[in-house]
């Protein structure tokens, strides 16, 4: 039988083969780990053949086909990685070494195997794998290790794939922040999005893969926050834009371009295992955490009365004990609870001091009466322990419920609105500092639930909880502040429904997150938090990536109708409307916003086809003003949005059953949503274009920039350099390893 290939810091060692790799070698992600699955398993059979008494012929072939087969896949394997090293030079000396290794060890258990056409395999003439008791496994083990420096190697251009699109953000980033026109802006903010697009399907991957699942954790948080901000970042620039002289306009933006910036540096900590300045990542241990670690010591005693010191456990109870003091410190919390813990506290500490007591006695004479006094103290002692996490749990669950409960109406977010854009800046005032103690609170709760959290992913979903409610916070106030002194300006109202947007769907979270912490601690495997309910995590993220996208093209044509003259235009307001409902569908792909059901989604896709039809139509009329030059490439336009428009309805009014049915669906919907949005994106300035010349009376204007455009084929060119590099990568590897599995083990 096969074992597992892996573990978290290398490859493991079969214990009857005496398999391993170089224990220098981690291997961090799921796809280098199973690639390696049927290499081993194919080595392992090879291996347990030596040692069965009974050689016959079917035994003998079936030996050497093995070997023949280990052989041939290296062989590919290794020309897959030779072409990585030729076209990543930093890894090619390391890369070609590797390669030389697997090539040389496959060659080897190939001879080594070669048995089926000897009378006597065992004759030392002839070295094979019955012979030569230490070759084969000496062999396996250098294959086994060079491969997986191979995949290790090639798991590296992946990484530097997320360097490299992680670093054109950034430069993007800081183009943005320079920018001082709205056109320049618009252009450069298109550029933008779409290599966010590109950094968030890189990330995605990577998630997806990642073998830890606090490093999961940290990610999907991480790529929360640069998702929400992206759409901040657009309003908030375009608002510093249009008052350039607002103090709180400008601080509102710098805030959220750091914040996009931590983000993009703790995702690139996290796909390179690395911190700066080689600091090691510090997370307060949990109340939870601790007493689980302390009750195994108290229960280890019954096994080993001399493994631990009555000292380490004595601090380790005042570490736990600490950190209740985050509970009964707190104004949040009840009195009841307050008292009670600090009730089961001096408890805990009375049971230890009666533990220590009878285990120093049973160290010097284990007496059948002391170790029975001795399992009742450590019974005791667990028992005080549970009660004291139940009652932790029942003080932070409640205070969330009660918190959640209390702010799901959103008085404070909707005071300020209205109070903005009356331009009441006392007003304001009186309900920013509202918002403060709203979200003092709110942070506290975090800190309480994630001591009673119960697992790593969980406590690290609560930090960035508490995290978003401190930051956010004081976004919203400068918002706000933004459109009190702007009370007409339409973007800073924007800017502040965008980040009350964000406030919302947090506290929207955390119910969901207050579930989860509940069924971790009543036994039940808390579920994670899924679009749609969708059926396995691959399915999730394709519609995370497409819900990203189509919220972006929403942004440009947001910007495109902004541009226009005259907003009462009946092409401008058809465009509204489908970006609008284009939006919704993007919140659905979010869990969050009025569609709830995949019938919504599929009703407002249905309207959504008949609102671009409609737009169709008004192109037509529109046609006839424009001169004979234009008019062909305009009807042309419009007939593509008519056939996407009907085939966007076909698909939302088909029937399915079935929950992979309906994923299907739900994907094609906003798929064709996307693809009619990118139709508009080019659509709206090319009418503002020949608006403007139809006005003008001439052809003098220059013609519009081909920005978007470029856009468009860069987002779908399957021949740039980091696609050419997807082909090298881990997937060519693992079909090629992939290969050894048509042979199992007789």
């Amino acid at each position: 039988m096969a074992t597992s290939p892996c573990s978290s810091s290398g490859v493991s060692s079969s214990s009857s083969s005496g398999l391993g790799a170089d224990a220098g070698l981690e291997i961090r992600t799921r796809s280098v780990e199973q690639t390696l699955v049927p290499l081993v398993s194919q080595i392992t059979t090879l291996i347990n053949h030596k040692d069965k008494p009974k050689r016959s012929d079917k035994t003998l072939q079936a030996i050497q086909r093995v070997g023949q087969a280990v052989n041939l896949a290296v062989g590919r394997f290794v020309t897959v990685g030779e072409a990585i090293a030729n076209e990543n030079h930093e890894l090619k000396e390391e890369m070609s070494v590797a390669c030389i290794e697997a090539r040389r060890a496959g060659e080897t258990i190939a001879q080594l195997t070669d048995v089926a056409s000897l009378d006597h395999p065992e004759s030392d003439s002839h070295i094979t794998i019955f012979t030569d008791k230490t070759g084969v496994v000496k062999a396996a083990r250098l294959l086994l290790s060079s491969v997986t420096k191979v995949l290790v190697l090639a798991d590296r251009i992946v990484i530097k794939q997320i360097i490299t699109s992680r670093n054109k953000v950034l430069a993007t980033m800081e183009q943005l922040e320079k920018v001082s026109s709205f056109q320049e802006f618009v252009q450069i903010f298109s550029q933008f999005g779409n290599e966010m697009v590109e950094f968030a399907h890189l990330t995605g991957d990577r998630q997806n893969d990642l073998k830890d699942e606090k490093k999961k954790a940290r990610m999907a948080a991480s790529r929360a926050v640069l998702e929400k901000c992206t759409m901040m970042l657009l309003t908030a620039s375009k608002t510093c834009l249009r008052h350039p002289d607002c103090e709180s306009a400008r601080i509102n933006k710098d805030g959220v371009f750091h914040r996009m910036r931590l983000a993009l540096e703790q995702v690139i900590e996290i796909v390179t295992d690395s911190r700066p300045n080689g600091e090691n990542e510090m997370v307060p241990i949990s109340i939870y955490s601790g007493i689980k670690e302390f009750k195994n010591k108290v229960e280890g005693l019954r096994e080993n009365l001399y493994f631990l010191s009555k000292e380490n456990l004595s601090t380790m109870l005042e570490v736990i004990l600490e950190h209740t003091e985050d509970f009964t410190d707190s104004a949040y919390t009840s009195h009841e609870h307050r008292e009670h813990i600090l009730e089961l506290s001096k408890q805990a500490k009375m049971e230890l001091e009666q533990l220590v007591s009878v285990w120093m006695q049973a160290q010097n004479q284990k007496t059948k009466d002391l170790m029975e006094d001795l399992e009742v103290a450590i019974l005791k002692t667990c028992q005080c322990m549970n009660e004291l996490k139940r009652e932790v749990h029942s003080a932070a669950t409640s205070l969330a419920a009660d918190l959640l409960k209390y702010h799901m109406d959103h008085m404070v977010l909707k005071a300020l609105k209205i109070t903005g854009v009356e331009g009441n800046l006392e007003a304001v005032a009186e309900y920013t500092c509202k918002l403060s103690e709203q979200k003092e609170q709110l942070v506290e709760m975090c800190r309480l639930l994630r001591h009673v959290s119960g697992t790593e992913p969980l406590e690290i979903t609560c930090i960035h909880a508490e995290d978003t409610f401190q930051v956010t916070g004081p976004q919203i106030i400068s918002a706000a502040e933004t459109l009190a002194l702007h009370p007409s300006s339409k973007i800073a109202k924007e800017n502040l429904d965008v980040f009350c947007e964000a406030w919302e769907s947090q506290l929207s979270d955390m119910s969901m997150l207050l579930r989860e912490i509940n069924d971790v601690f009543e036994g039940r495997r808390g579920e994670k938090r899924v679009y749609l309910s969708l059926p396995r995590p691959g399915e999730q993220a394709k519609i995370a990536k497409l819900g990203l996208e189509l919220h972006l093209l929403t942004s440009d044509v947001d910007s495109e109708t902004e541009k226009w003259e005259d907003q009462e235009n009946e092409i401008v307001q058809h465009g509204q409307g489908m970006s609008s409902m284009a939006y919704s569908m993007y919140l659905f792909t979010r869990g969050e916003g009025l569609l709830k059901t995949t019938q919504d989604l599929f009703h407002q896709a249905e309207i959504f086809a008949t609102e671009g039809t409609k737009l169709a139509s008004a192109l037509h009329a529109f046609s006839d003003q424009v001169h004979d030059d234009d008019k062909p490439s305009l009807l042309l336009e419009a007939e593509k949005l008519i056939s996407m428009c009907k085939q966007l309805q076909i698909t939302a009014k088909a029937s399915v059953q079935g929950k992979s049915a309906t994923f299907t669906k739900v994907d094609a919907c906003i798929l064709k949503t996307r693809n009619v949005m990118t139709l508009l994106c080019q659509l709206l300035p090319l009418c503002c274009k020949l608006l403007r010349k139809n006005k003008a009376g001439n052809d003098c204007l220059k013609p519009a920039p081909p920005w978007r455009e470029d856009r468009m084929r860069t987002g779908t060119n399957a021949h740039t350099p980091e696609r050419r590099a997807e082909t090298f990568g881990i997937k060519s590897l693992e079909n090629h390893v992939t290969n050894m599995t048509f042979l199992e083990s007789k």
